[in-house]
């Protein structure tokens, strides 16, 4: 069953929302596949138009150029994550059980939920692990980061830091740890898959517990806190 949600995007990632046509959902379930299917730097519309029946024209009424379909993408899943944490942790008081929260969704957010219909999270949790970095790891970051293209990360990195701070507010580096937690958490996956020298952690048949476990020995160690007990 479908969620009926709508993801907030900065307006300069786009041409016109893809969310608010069929084609243009049809453009962001089909590039999802195929960049997964391919890699970024083999992508571009041209196959996107001939793997979705359609042509290169209807994919730039969309989106000026792949890289801002690509930042579009993981914008969208930073969001996701964000939407997730947000619900999970409604009502929950105790910050270390909300950062163990936090953890779970940074590892598994493709698994939570059941699936927007355009939108395969686990596919789309892949690309961010394999390719989501060439985003922002680029010579016009800083041009992009004026324009405000980021701001989805900066939210969910601060929502962290904000739940990091309430466990220990003499903490100096909150803001350091929420990003490191979500970047370790692609990384880890990433290095066991392909790199495995990288990490010592294993990933097998999409089980990432270990790399769950990793990042809250990081964090409540650095934290100098407890894991909350959950309650039956």
């Amino acid at each position: 069953m479908a969620i009926a949600i709508k993801i907030t995007l900065n307006e300069g990632l786009y041409q016109r929302d893809p969310q608010e046509t069929a084609l243009g959902k049809k453009i962001i379930q089909h590039s999802i596949l195929l960049i997964d299917e391919i890699g970024f730097e083999k992508f571009n519309f041209k196959k996107l138009a001939i793997h979705m029946e359609s042509t290169e024209a209807s994919v730039y009424r969309y989106f000026e150029n792949k890289h801002k379909l690509l930042l579009y993408l993981v914008s969208w899943y930073w969001e996701w994550v964000t939407y997730l944490i947000d619900i999970n942790t409604m009502n929950i008081d105790d910050p270390c059980r909300r950062l163990q929260i936090i953890i779970e969704n940074f590892v598994y957010a493709s698994k939570e939920n059941p699936s927007i219909d355009y939108v395969n999270e686990n596919v789309l949790h892949s690309i961010i692990i394999s390719e989501g970095n060439k985003a922002y790891h680029t010579k016009s970051v800083d041009k992009e980061n004026t324009e405000g293209f980021f701001t989805n990360y900066k939210k969910l990195t601060q929502k962290v830091a904000s739940v990091i701070a309430e466990i220990k507010p003499d903490f100096p580096y909150p803001n350091a740890l929420a990003s490191n937690l979500f970047e370790m958490a692609n990384n880890h996956i990433y290095f066991a898959q392909h790199l495995p020298k990288l990490t010592d952690v294993h990933v097998e048949d999409n089980n990432f517990d270990e790399v769950e476990e990793m990042l809250k020995y990081f964090a409540f160690n650095l934290l100098g806190a407890k894991e909350a007990v959950e309650t039956p």
